[in-house]
C-alpha cells in the first residue's frame, strides 16, 4: 500500500510543480477498451498495446480535473488511515466537495477506473471496494482467514454450511488455502449451483462448487485464480449456451475485460477450460432451446471480428459460427427437460470423461 501512496504522491506533486511554473499540468490514462488490448495464448490473459488519452487541465476539464485530485487525495487517506469505501461511499463523500462533487455514481465509477489505471494497480489496493459480494463456494475446500480483532487464524470448511454456502469476501489476498479436490466447477447460475449443492454433488465428485452469479466479480476471480494456482486444481467452468454466455461470463473470467486491461493479469483465470452449454451440446442433448435475439447475433459477430481472444482461437470461431448458423441460445436449466437430475446423473459424468475436448 505504502507504493500506492508513493504514486499519488508523486502525481500530485508533479501536478503542483506545473502550475506553480504557471504550465498546464496533465494526466495520462491508458485507453480502456477491446481496440487497445492484445491477447497472447502464452501469456494467457489481455494486455494494454499502450495507447493513452491525456487529460490536460482547461477550462473544459477543469471539473474533472479536480474531481480526479479528490478521488486521489480520498484513496491517499483510506489507505493511510487502513480503511476503506464502498463505490457508493466514495460518490456520497464528493457530495462535500462543492463544485468538485458527482452528479451521479457513474461519473465517480468512470474517474476511479481511470485512477486505478493511472497508477496500475486495483481498486481495492486504492481502498476502494464494489458492492456486490464475490461469490458462493461449496465443496472440498478449507479457506484459511484471519479473526478481525485479534488476527488469529480461522478455517472455515466449506464442506459444513449444509444448504448454504461460503460467501467469498470482497478481499481475498490474505486467505489460504487447504483442499485435495480434483476440479472446480465454476457455474454461472445461482439455481444450479444449488441444484448440484443440494444433491452434494462435490461429494461424489470430490471437486469444490462456485457459482458466479452472472458476470464473475473481481473477489470471486481472485479467489478462483489463487486457489486454481496454489493448488494446482483445474478450472472447467459451466454457463449457457449462448453468446453472453460465451463472450462476456467466460471471456472475462479467463482472460479478462478490455476496461480492466491494466489489471487483467490479476483478475483472470487462463487456465480455465470451457465445459458447456457448447452449441455440439444444444444437438446432442436434444435441448430445448430460444431465438438468438438481434443483440445476440450482434454480440456474437463482433466477438468473431473485434475480440483478440475470440480471434487466437480456431475453435471458438467454429462454435460461435454454429451458434449463429443454429440462430438458437441454450440454457444451463433446458437440460431438465431430461429429468431435474439429468444434469449430476448424465450430462456432467459424461462430459467430464472429455475433459481435453474442452473448448480453450
Amino acid at each position: 500500500m505504502t507504493q500506492t501512496i508513493t504514486r499519488i504522491k508523486q502525481s500530485a506533486s508533479s501536478i503542483h510543480n506545473k502550475i506553480t511554473k504557471r504550465q498546464k499540468p496533465s494526466m495520462h490514462f491508458p485507453i480502456r477498451a477491446l481496440s487497445n488490448v492484445k491477447y497472447t495464448p502464452k501469456r494467457g490473459f489481455f494486455e494494454l498495446r499502450g495507447q493513452k488519452k491525456v487529460r490536460t487541465l482547461t477550462v473544459n476539464t477543469v471539473k474533472t480535473f479536480a474531481q480526479t485530485l479528490r478521488l486521489m487525495s480520498l484513496s491517499k487517506e483510506l489507505i493511510e488511515k487502513d480503511d476503506i469505501a464502498t463505490k457508493r461511499e466514495a460518490y456520497y463523500v464528493s457530495k462535500n466537495w462543492g463544485d468538485a462533487r458527482f452528479d451521479e455514481q457513474p461519473e465517480s465509477d468512470t474517474l476511479m477506473d481511470d485512477v486505478e489505471a493511472m497508477f496500475e494497480v486495483n481498486r481495492e489496493q486504492l481502498g476502494f471496494i464494489p458492492e456486490e459480494k464475490g461469490g458462493d463456494v461449496a465443496g472440498q475446500l478449507v479457506v484459511v482467514d484471519r479473526d478481525q480483532d485479534t488476527g488469529k487464524q480461522i478455517k472455515i470448511d466449506c464442506t459444513k454450511f449444509g444448504s448454504g454456502a461460503y460467501s467469498i469476501p470482497i478481499s481475498v489476498e490474505h486467505l489460504k488455502f487447504e483442499t485435495k479436490a480434483k476440479f472446480i466447477l465454476v457455474i454461472e447460475t445461482a439455481g444450479m449451483f444449488q441444484r448440484l449443492v443440494k444433491h452434494n454433488y462435490w461429494k461424489k465428485t470430490n471437486c469444490i462448487l462456485i457459482s458466479m452469479g452472472g458476470v464473475p466479480t473481481r473477489a470471486c476471480r481472485r479467489f478462483i485464480r489463487r486457489l486454481s494456482e496454489g493448488k494446482k486444481i483445474p478450472v472447467y467452468v459451466f454457463v449457457d449456451g449462448d453468446p453472453y454466455g460465451i463472450t462476456n461470463i467466460y471471456r472475462t473470467l479467463k482472460v479478462g475485460s478490455g476496461n480492466a486491461a491494466h489489471i487483467n493479469k490479476y483478475f483472470c483465470v487462463p487456465n480455465a477450460r470451457y465445459l458447456g452449454i457448447t452449441p455440439q451440446d444444444i444437438i446432442d442433448y436434444k435441448l430445448p432451446t430460444h431465438p438468438l435475439k438481434d443483440v445476440d447475433v450482434k454480440r456474437a459477430k463482433d466477438a468473431l471480428k473485434n475480440d483478440p481472444f475470440i480471434k487466437s482461437h480456431k475453435e471458438w470461431q467454429n462454435a460461435i459460427n454454429k451458434l449463429i448458423d443454429m440462430g438458437v441460445r441454450a440454457e444451463q436449466q433446458s437440460l431438465a427437460k431430461h429429468g431435474l437430475n439429468y444434469v449430476i446423473e448424465k450430462y456432467l459424468p459424461q462430459k467430464l470423461k472429455k475433459p481435453n475436448s474442452f473448448l480453450p
